[in-house]
């Protein structure tokens, strides 16, 4: 349904009293219905499992590993198309993981690889210019100087 408020407020996005507001046509309209649950599926219980044990996994890995990430995401920001909000360090891990588990299939379960698993099998991302190097990040200039181990 189409919304109107009081006091100026042309539009608002989120959910307020069982309502759930979308802001749309750059801000001339606002469209409401009403907030339901989403139904819990195999899907997000994987997904959760998956982002559970690799923030883990991050949370583990050495600090000069974690800051040449973020030195590798601000030279990846040229990268990023413009008006598109460039991934940070913790997201560019967690892609990099995604790929490495994709490529090597059978080998790494995301749910289940710890840091001292990646310490034995992951040679190829073991440090930022690794994974640059083996394809698993995108080629940024410098990015052979990011030698941190994980």
């Amino acid at each position: 349904m189409k919304v109107l408020f009081k006091y100026g407020i042309k539009t608002y996005t989120g959910t307020l009293d069982e309502m759930t507001y979308g802001s749309y046509r750059d801000g001339s309209l606002c469209i409401g219905r009403k907030y339901v649950i989403p139904a819990e599926t195999a899907q997000n219980a994987s997904v959760a499992e998956i982002s559970k044990n690799l923030a883990t996994v991050y949370a583990s890995c050495s600090a000069g590993y974690k800051a040449d990430l973020k030195t590798y995401a601000r030279k990846h920001e040229a990268l990023v198309p413009a008006g598109k909000l460039a991934p940070n360090a913790y997201a560019i891990f967690v892609r990099m993981m995604y790929l490495f588990s994709e490529l090597d299939s059978g080998h790494v379960d995301l749910a289940s690889v710890s840091y001292a698993d990646l310490q034995t099998i992951g040679a190829d991302i073991a440090s930022v210019a690794d994974a640059v190097g083996s394809g698993y990040l995108p080629k940024v200039a410098g990015a052979d100087a990011l030698t941190a181990e994980m």
